[in-house]
């Protein structure tokens, strides 16, 4: 058995624009539902949204039967979470708060076997198509993608040399902790955050990297598009619920909030 081809890995390495959406309903059946919209990547959301191993798999699943790449953001860029969701099926990681160049050594290492990392070795399991897929530890690292996000002022400014490491495969930059660090809880909109993002951006372009974001509304999205970003995620399940189903209840109701 070959080692599934990781459409969305390839596909940033070749400059190829890619449309995802944020997943937080931990909801293998709001998940299949999204994945059939034509996304080309759907972030399971482990850091934010109360998922877990154990939740994460069956929403593997659910992607695997589109055309979209999964992508799971684990809560921490920790060896334990990242072996964990490797051995899961997680074609592509996004790590959260890296900082350092160091960080990111640490985290690509997390995902190599030894000699080349730490990744912890079992002979069986969904990655693997449970031990089927031939030379599976030969082979794992050329179709596991890691995003490593950065998402403070500090990490902007050393973002050259983090997206520099070797088998990092992106850069995420997080609009929303970058606004906190910067003293603008709940303003990434703000001229100085803005100014940072583009900032990040050409670094990441000046290291060779490909670099993703996350838009709230359409049109920021479609000026970080225009700015040069390869992947960017254009909005949520939990948000686009929220906001629909507010919107069908004050249609209905008016006085509702």
């Amino acid at each position: 058995m070959d080692l599934p081809r990781n459409r969305f890995k390839h596909a940033i390495a070749e400059g190829k624009l890619q449309i995802g959406l944020w997943s937080q309903l931990v909801s293998p059946l709001a998940v299949e539902v999204i994945a059939g919209a034509g996304f080309d990547f759907i972030v399971l959301d482990a850091e934010h949204a109360p998922n877990d191993v154990s939740t994460i798999v069956p929403q593997l699943q659910a992607v695997e039967g589109s055309d979209a790449t999964a992508m799971v953001r684990a809560p921490w860029n920790d060896m334990v979470w990242i072996k964990r969701f490797l051995d899961a099926g997680a074609p592509t990681l996004l790590l959260p708060f890296v900082q350092t160049e160091e960080e990111a050594r640490q985290a690509v290492a997390c995902t190599r076997y030894p000699p080349d990392g730490v990744r912890g070795v079992a002979l069986a399991h969904r990655a693997s198509r449970f031990g089927r897929v031939d030379g599976y530890f030969q082979k794992a690292a050329s179709e596991i993608c890691v995003v490593v996000q950065v998402e403070t002022a500090e990490a902007i400014q050393r973002l050259e040399a983090i997206a520099g490491v070797d088998g990092i495969d992106g850069v995420f930059i997080g609009p929303a902790d970058l606004a906190a660090s910067m003293d603008h809880l709940g303003n990434p909109g703000h001229a100085d955050v803005q100014a940072a993002i583009a900032s990040g951006l050409e670094r990441a372009k000046e290291a060779g990297k490909p670099a993703g974001i996350l838009a709230g509304v359409e049109a920021d999205a479609r000026r970080f598009i225009d700015m040069g970003f390869t992947f960017v995620a254009v909005g949520g399940d939990l948000g686009l619920l929220a906001a629909q189903t507010s919107a069908l209840a004050r249609a209905f109701k008016p006085g509702v909030v």
